[in-house]
């Protein structure tokens, strides 16, 4: 039906008289400065470079005086002294809707599998504030992994936040991926930034599969994407698994990885002008990196269990970013090369992996015998040496006696092929079993 008179008046009224521009004065490293622009922190802008070139979508990152700088959400290509900018508005967050499972997402939120769209019913804003502490549920439930290692020795909870520490090539995203297809949660948010993009295709048809994509959200940003498109993935995925949370279901959140977000973080601070500390992370990356975990955790309703892996540098544990993911988070498993190079997968270490939350949620007699069977772990680990070279003599030790005897039934215990299901109630079983027959050889 044809618009009338009166409201084709009124949208023509509607419409901006004039459109201010900025324009850029100079490219330095990563970011634009513009002048004439008026805007804030985190509003989105348009660069035109002029000629056949396409507009270059841009963020506002900080100020230097009279300059506001931005940096851009894709390639730099064709921008030039004197192009305009227009600002196009605050960050409209990103797209939620009930056609996203299954899908996978760039870093911005924008469909890359070629599906078409997601139908989305509403936006929700990729920047949040944490839940208050005293709206939080207690963690009570215990939340299935499928992972013979995690579920028996390394309890997690629903709604708690674990770290993954690991180097790479040990296993990680086979680890990962085992966890998304056999977890006891609702729905899968899985981030995969700074990844190679072979590796994000083997991660998503290979180790997460199709039962795991099926109830799941992937989010994609590759290590050829500008640092700010790597960071804001981070918060687009932590946005989709709370307006999950927020529907009351049960959310896991995974972000593969966390240190490639305080890369990137890092990229932004330091091209923005702050001063470089710790191996060149400038101090805003430890203020948002307990933002961004924090927003993990149940709610009034729902609730969302956070699986942050951190890459550590040449194997090192303690360095920054590690050290600071390990004090905010509920517990840290750790996987080591000694274990995956000796053909031990998942090459999950034990007796150097926490959960903070394990005694909360699993009954005192399976945390009595899974603490007496890592008792004989560490007791066999102590000797190690010199069990190897013959020169322990048995019948010197009880306990070690027992740690050798039950060695090879532990390693059974803690080993597990990637087509192998576990049931957290058969885990726990086998796990009083042998603590029993352990503990009837004293």
């Amino acid at each position: 039906m044809p618009e009338s008179a009166s409201a084709l008046a009124e949208r023509v009224a509607a419409v901006p008289r004039f459109v201010f521009h900025g324009r850029v004065t100079r490219v330095v490293g990563l970011v634009v400065e513009a002048v004439g622009l008026d805007g804030a922190v985190g509003d989105l802008c348009r660069i035109h470079p002029g000629g056949r070139g396409e507009a270059i979508a841009a963020e506002i990152v900080g100020f230097k005086g009279d300059q506001v700088l931005l940096m851009p959400l894709g390639s730099m290509e064709g921008v030039r002294p004197g192009a305009a900018v227009e600002r196009q508005g605050q960050s409209s967050g990103v797209a939620f809707g009930p056609g996203l499972l299954g899908r996978v997402l760039d870093g911005l939120g924008r469909p890359m599998d070629g599906l078409g769209s997601i139908g989305a019913s509403r936006m929700v804003p990729i920047v949040a504030e944490p839940p208050n502490p005293l709206t939080r549920r207690p963690i009570r439930k215990v939340l299935s992994t499928g992972v013979r290692v995690l579920d028996g020795f390394l309890t997690m909870g629903q709604g708690q936040r674990m770290g993954i520490f690991a180097g790479s090539g040990v296993g990680k995203s086979t680890l990962l991926g085992m966890i998304a297809r056999r977890s006891s949660a609702d729905v899968n948010v899985i981030a995969l930034l700074g990844e190679r993009g072979r590796e994000v295709r083997d991660f998503i048809e290979q180790s997460l599969g199709p039962e795991g994509l099926a109830r799941s959200v992937v989010v994609v940003a590759t290590g050829d994407q500008p640092a700010l498109v790597r960071a804001r993935g981070a918060l687009v995925a932590t946005a989709l698994a709370e307006a999950f949370r927020d529907e009351g279901k049960e959310v896991l959140l995974m972000v593969d990885s966390v240190t490639r977000v305080a890369m990137a973080w890092r990229e932004l601070g330091l091209a923005v002008g702050e001063p470089p500390t710790t191996r060149g992370y400038p101090p805003s990356v430890f203020a948002q990196l307990p933002r961004l975990l924090e927003r993990a955790g149940n709610g009034p309703v729902g609730g969302i269990t956070g699986i942050y892996t951190v890459l550590v540098e040449g194997d090192d544990f303690q360095e920054p970013v590690a050290d600071h993911v390990r004090s905010v988070v509920d517990g840290h498993v750790v996987l080591t090369r000694k274990l995956a190079s000796a053909g031990h997968y998942p090459a999950v270490d034990v007796l150097e992996s926490a959960s903070r939350v394990r005694d909360q949620v699993v009954d005192r007699e399976v945390i009595r015998a899974s603490n007496r069977l890592l008792e004989l772990l560490a007791a066999y680990r102590e000797k190690e040496d010199l069990i190897a070279v013959g020169a322990y003599e048995p019948g010197g030790d009880p306990l070690l006696d027992r740690a050798i005897r039950f060695r090879e039934p532990l390693q059974t215990l803690l080993r597990q092929e990637v087509d192998d299901p576990a049931e957290v109630a058969e885990v726990f079983r086998r796990i009083v079993e042998l603590d029993r027959t352990a503990e009837g050889t004293r």
